[in-house]
């Protein structure tokens, strides 16, 4: 098997254009509505963390060698053992996202963190030639 590895830095021109666009409509609500600005403001907070990831350059990703897969994202690391993976499940919620788990031999679940994925479909595929066995569950609750 040949390793695959992915990464993305969150400084891209499409989170920096999201921002400016959020904050854009902000000040445009204040302006045209009247909006009342402490309200704006406390909506502008919930853009802080896009925010600080700008500004820190933050990367996520992850990295799938012959006998380990590593992800990264920000400060935070993992590692998982591939003799402990039983099979990888990639669950469709109802937003469309894909959340991906590990499911190990002991039959414990490890979701794997969104941001450091590569696409569902691309994923997917690496894992099958890799010899994993990889379930798709759309839509469910749990």
């Amino acid at each position: 098997m040949t390793s695959f590895s992915f990464t993305r830095q969150n400084r891209s021109p499409r989170a920096v254009l999201i921002l400016i666009g959020v904050y854009a409509s902000l000040i445009g609500l204040m302006i045209v509505f009247d909006a009342v600005w402490w309200l704006m403001g406390l909506l502008a907070l919930t853009t802080l963390p896009a925010l600080w990831d700008i500004v820190k350059d933050t990367s996520a990703g992850m990295e799938l060698t012959h006998d380990t897969l590593r992800w990264h994202t920000g400060q935070r690391h993992g590692e998982l053992s591939l003799s402990e993976v039983d099979r990888f499940r990639f669950d469709t919620r109802w937003d469309l996202s894909v959340r991906v788990s590990a499911v190990l031999k002991s039959d414990k679940r490890l979701r794997l963190p969104d941001e450091s994925l590569p696409p569902h479909r691309q994923f997917e595929e690496v894992l099958k030639e890799a010899g994993f066995a990889v379930e798709r569950h759309h839509f469910t609750v749990f």
